[in-house]
């Protein structure tokens, strides 16, 4: 049997014995078979963070003669798309191993008459560029007593292959070589380039066994600490002497945090060859291997020198550059993307603040969490720096140390009042504190359940005045305040029952739609009919929004029918029992929600729990009842993190995230072809928390779309809420409490200055962001349609809601 008919065999045949066969030529010339194999693509190898790619792998066939174990090899390197070498003797076998290394080598050793292939081994091995090929030996099939391979592997083979001329045996031999030793062969040589860089890296590099056993140092480490490798290898680390300037606990503390697999990094002192102490930036970090234990630990060491203070020194130059040529200028309105928000703080007097000495040992911690990390390093950087840097650290440290990251700041003196108020009011928790006697609410009333729903009506029952205007509900022009007047001030029952229904809310329930109708009538009962905003209406308003943006393909493809059901429940009891005041007003007033809560999130806090205390109270109004328990726990956590994320603290913080974590990867796909790539955007559309983002970023923007509805709406809600806010001043004026938005007093407040101010600093941003997500061209037309008409009021010195009347 020939080799396949694509090798080519060289017309020049030579056995090692001398005998000529019938093609030869020439009694010193070998033969060669060369098979480039079909044309493949690089494979790709996982080697922990390198990704390696390399070619088909090289083969080169040792065999005296021809024979079908021979032609076995051959076809089975031509199926596998490998690049095959045959040769006949073992000098040509040598020229050819140094010319193109091969990955793989067999050798005949079935008949020594024809050469030593042990004495080839070695000869190969002997080559440089061999330590990384996988060599084998054919050998007989035993007769009678099995042979011990020590022989072959004393003079250099990796394994054996007992002579088997099935096809497939040998096919399946090269697989198993391949994705076996091989591929290890492969990884191993990678490693060179690792320690390739280690040995050039300018930073001094420690790796020590599990047992604390010194097993690599590269040169900067012996050039730093004075040590020669052969000094330190095979030494346990406590024999190296230690520098008595650290603190007692801090060797204890490193070994505690490294021995859980944590990284530790901080300043340690260690002490030279020559008895010399040398200050450390140090890095360790535990490196997990066989058995899913820690094997190794990896240190890196960077003595905090002169150079290190003069790169520091240029960072902060160009970095944080002087209070004077720092702009805190608000922006106008959609001018510029989101980092406009990031407002650089500065002191108070513009003057540097003392040094933080007290969190110059933060990096002794154990538990470290990224803010912390940047704090450590910068106290790190705080202890060699000149005082200008230090001065300019200390000004970032009392930014960081803020737990508003993502909020801009508003420190200047000639910011805009009513921006200041509004984000005053709105995006604090009782920050204020009182300067005189507290100030209780009244005695908390009960939460009101309707006499009447031992009778619901069902979907179908609803009067036809009511149906009537909610025809076009799944319209974004929708008007809430006619179904408000038809339903005399309860859209939310009415408005719940059809939306729910369109989305079959109760099919996924189990429920009823009885106890569907029970329960959004005492959901709509705790509502406070008596608040101007904060009431029914509102809630209705924000479901609709919900459901709308639920409607949006985008969305669609995003969440599940779990989200959706959470989103249209969270929507319809977010403000639920809302008092008509500010979560700052109730912490200044001491009151009992604001204790309750530890003056944290207290509104929304409020709102989740009453609304599934109301709910599971009782059968009639329990909609979860018929759920399973792992669901409802799911459902039950997104609507509570949805409700959460209506608090305006954290608004920032929320569309940040959404922008960084979704919006600019759904860019990046587009720029590099467009919907091409489904699996990515797929990928960043449907993880689980990129989900809980998109829930939120939808119930804020729901909650806040007043600028966005058309401009009759706008202008209503806008009065409303002012009113609301009008009525929290004057009683805080006749209660003697702090003044949380002063510029709302309703005999001086400008409402299109309130209003324009909230357009810029809050909506602007968010709906450029869910604009782009979701697609929303007509919110956005209205948006740009509402704040040209409150400029215009504006810039008329004009402080109402509409013109005078021609």
């Amino acid at each position: 049997m020939g080799c396949a008919s694509s090798i080519h065999i060289s017309d020049r045949v030579v056995y090692h014995s001398g005998k000529e066969s019938e093609d030869s030529h020439s009694p010193q010339q070998t033969n060669t078979t060369q098979h480039q194999g079909n044309p493949t693509t690089l494979t790709e190898v996982q080697f922990g963070p390198m990704k390696l790619f390399k070619d088909p792998l090289q083969v080169l066939l040792v065999f005296a003669k021809e024979d079908s174990q021979s032609n076995g090899f051959c076809w089975a390197c031509e199926k596998a798309n490998y690049r095959c070498s045959m040769v006949r003797t073992p000098e040509y076998a040598l020229e050819c191993f140094s010319e193109k290394h091969h990955d793989l080598v067999i050798i005949d050793n079935r008949h020594s008459r024809h050469f030593d292939a042990e004495a080839l081994c070695r000869s190969i091995r002997a080559v440089n560029s061999s330590e990384n090929t996988v060599i084998v030996a054919v050998v007989k099939r035993p007769d009678r007593e099995e042979a011990s391979v020590m022989p072959l592997i004393n003079a250099g083979f990796n394994r054996r292959y007992v002579e088997n001329v099935n096809l497939m045996a040998c096919y399946n031999e090269l697989l198993q070589l391949e994705h076996g030793e091989v591929r290890a062969q492969f990884k191993l040589r990678a490693s060179n380039a690792i320690f390739t860089a280690l040995e050039q890296s300018q930073d001094a590099i420690e790796i020590t066994s599990e047992d604390q056993i010194i097993q690599y140092v590269n040169p900067a480490y012996e050039s730093i600490m004075g040590y020669q490798q052969g000094e330190l290898v095979g030494k346990e680390i406590i024999e190296v002497p230690k520098s008595e300037k650290n603190k007692p606990d801090l060797l204890e503390t490193i070994n505690s945090c490294i021995r859980k697999g944590k990284e530790w990094q901080g300043i340690y002192y260690a002490k030279k060859k020559n008895g010399d102490n040398i200050q450390q930036n140090v890095k360790i970090t535990p490196v997990i291997g066989q058995g899913g234990k820690i094997r190794h630990y990896v240190s890196i060491n960077r003595p905090l020198n002169d150079i290190n203070k003069v790169r520091l020194a240029v960072f902060a130059k160009y970095v944080f550059p002087p209070p004077d040529i720092q702009s805190c200028k608000h922006k106008d309105r959609r001018k510029g993307s989101l980092d406009v928000k990031s407002i650089t703080s500065r002191g108070s007097d513009g003057s540097s603040q003392r040094r933080h000495s007290s969190m110059a040992r933060i990096h002794s911690m154990t538990i470290e969490a990224p803010i912390t990390k940047v704090i450590n390093i910068i106290n790190q950087a705080q202890e060699s720096s000149p005082m200008p840097v230090a001065e300019a650290l200390d000004r970032v440290l009392e930014i960081l140390r803020t737990t508003e990251l993502y909020s801009p700041q508003l420190g200047t003196k000639d910011e805009d009042p009513h921006t200041s108020n509004l984000v005053g009011g709105l995006m604090t928790d009782g920050l204020r504190r009182l300067s005189g006697n507290e100030y209780l609410l009244a005695t908390k009333q009960p939460h009101h359940v309707p006499s009447h729903l031992a009778t619901p009506l069902s979907l179908n029952d609803i009067p036809p005045r009511i149906a009537q205007t909610m025809e076009n509900e799944d319209s974004w022009d929708f008007d809430i305040f006619s179904l408000e007047a038809a339903t005399i001030k309860r859209p939310l029952t009415f408005l719940g029952l059809k939306i729910f229904s369109r989305f079959g809310v109760c099919e996924f329930l189990n429920c009823p739609e009885a106890t569907l109708r029970s329960w959004l009538q005492v959901i709509e009962a705790n509502y406070h009919s008596s608040n101007s905003y904060h009431n029914s209406t509102h809630a209705a308003d924000v479901l609709h929004a919900t459901a709308y943006f639920l409607s949006k393909e985008r969305v669609k493809q995003s969440l599940d029918t779990i989200d959706e059901v959470a989103a249209l429940i969270a929507a319809t009891v977010h403000d639920i029992d809302h008092p008509g005041r500010t979560n700052s007003f109730l912490c200044n007033a001491g009151s009992e929600l604001a204790i309750l809560y530890n003056d944290t999130a207290v509104l929304e806090s409020h709102h989740a729990a009453l609304a599934f205390q109301l709910t599971i109270r009782d059968d009639k109004t329990n909609i979860f009842k018929h759920i399973e328990r792992n669901e409802y726990r799911s459902l039950r956590q997104a609507i509570i993190d949805m409700v959460l994320a209506t608090e305006m603290t954290k608004h920032f913080e929320h569309v940040n995230k959404f922008v960084n974590s979704i919006n600019k990867p759904l860019a990046a796909v587009e720029e590099n072809g467009g919907s091409s790539d489904e699996e990515t955007v797929k990928g960043v559309l449907t993880s689980p928390e990129n989900r809980i983002l998109i829930k939120r970023m939808l119930i804020k923007c729901a909650d806040i779309s007043n600028p966005c509805r058309p401009l009759e709406l706008c202008i209503e809600w806008a009065g409303r809420i002012s009113e609301e806010y009008f009525s929290q001043t004057d009683e805080e004026k006749s209660q003697g409490l702090p003044v949380v938005m002063p510029v709302f007093d309703r005999s001086t407040c400008s409402i299109p200055k309130s209003q324009i101010s909230f357009i810029d600093y809050f909506i602007t941003d968010m709906f450029d962001a869910w604009d782009a997500f979701a697609d929303l061209p007509n919110l956005m037309q209205h948006l740009d349609n509402n704040f040209k008409y409150w400029k215009g009021l504006d810039d008329q010195k004009l402080h109402t809601l509409r013109p005078p009347p021609e």
